[in-house]
């Protein structure tokens, strides 16, 4: 069976710096990843890469068997916006835009028909217990709700993967709790296939499998 994600040698230099240093690994579907290491293990570097945000220096990236190389510019963006989640640590919400409107952007970026886009947000914000939130600006919501709104705007395109930096860091005890079941809910739900970035090792524990990088290397 194709892996979601499959990635060959990649190594990332910057200038005389080399942060990746050969990484080769597979994630398969409907699996849940953790990729844990100290500060500079380059983790996040790979994840951004993994995301098509960053280019590597040299190795390939496959995402469902795709060569991530032949892509460029618009078409890298599309394929991006269409095939992959993102949930950062500080949510990344437009802060004039609603709850509900920032979950559909994503969907109208892709020209999905509006109705369509609307009706998967709804049914996402549902999920994430978000319905009487959804006409909320970031700005009124707690940092557990606008983590929810930004994992409804992940899935809002039905993506291949979803890619997560520290996305408990920024959260209280309560809130990460919450945020670590509920990761394991969308794959159940879903039938998603999550990547995760953490230094909290409670959540690396719950994936199924758990990478260890350090000093730009698997170990």
């Amino acid at each position: 069976m194709t892996p979601v994600i499959s990635t060959e040698h990649i190594t990332k230099k910057y200038g005389d710096l080399q942060v990746l240093k050969g990484i080769t690994f597979e994630v398969h579907e409907g699996e849940v990843v953790s990729i844990v290491g100290p500060s500079g293990a380059g983790k996040t570097t790979l994840l951004q890469i993994v995301g098509t945000l960053s280019k590597q220096t040299s190795g390939k990236v496959y995402i469902n068997g795709d060569d991530m190389s032949v892509l460029q510019g618009n078409q890298l963006a599309r394929f991006r916006n269409m095939n992959i989640g993102f949930v950062f640590q500080f949510h990344q919400l437009l802060p004039e835009f609603t709850a509900f409107e920032n979950v559909c952007i994503p969907g109208f970026i892709a020209k999905t028909p509006r109705r369509k886009v609307e009706s998967r947000a709804m049914e996402l914000l549902d999920f994430l217990g978000m319905t009487a939130r959804k006409d909320h600006k970031p700005g009124e919501l707690s940092g557990g709700e606008q983590q929810r709104v930004a994992i409804a705007r992940a899935l809002v395109n039905e993506p291949a993967v979803i890619l997560a930096d520290e996305p408990s860091g920024n959260l209280d005890t309560e809130n990460k709790a919450e945020l670590h079941r509920l990761f394991f809910d969308l794959r159940d739900e879903f039938k998603k296939t999550l990547v995760i970035v953490t230094h909290d090792m409670q959540l690396a524990e719950m994936a199924d499998r758990i990478v260890k990088m350090k000093d730009g290397q698997i170990i």
